[in-house]
């Protein structure tokens, strides 16, 4: 595996370098140092299957994206749903 190749060098000159270049920018996100956003240790979580996450740390199974442990749309209700409950604390003071 070479130094430009990084981790598609397993496709060789197969498939085209556009596509290895986007499988690469895929596979270093999904088997990158991520932090488990129950423990928050980095570098323990692994995808078990299509959109299910572990944490080897924590024990924590959680659901996520295909490739990414957060997909925009999760992050954005996500955000929503804690802005709402800002805003029930505010009301109940």
């Amino acid at each position: 595996m070479g130094k430009r190749t990084g981790i598609t060098g397993k496709y060789g000159a197969r498939y085209g370098s556009t596509l290895r270049k986007r499988t690469r920018l895929i596979l270093e996100k999904m088997k990158g140092d991520i932090k488990c956003p129950r423990c928050e240790t980095r570098g323990s979580i692994h995808r078990i299957s299509t959109g299910i996450w572990y944490c080897r740390k924590c024990d924590a199974r959680f659901t996520g994206g295909a490739y990414f442990i957060e997909t925009p749309r999760g992050a954005e209700s996500f955000r929503i749903s804690k802005r709402k409950q800002r805003e029930l604390e505010i009301v109940e003071e």
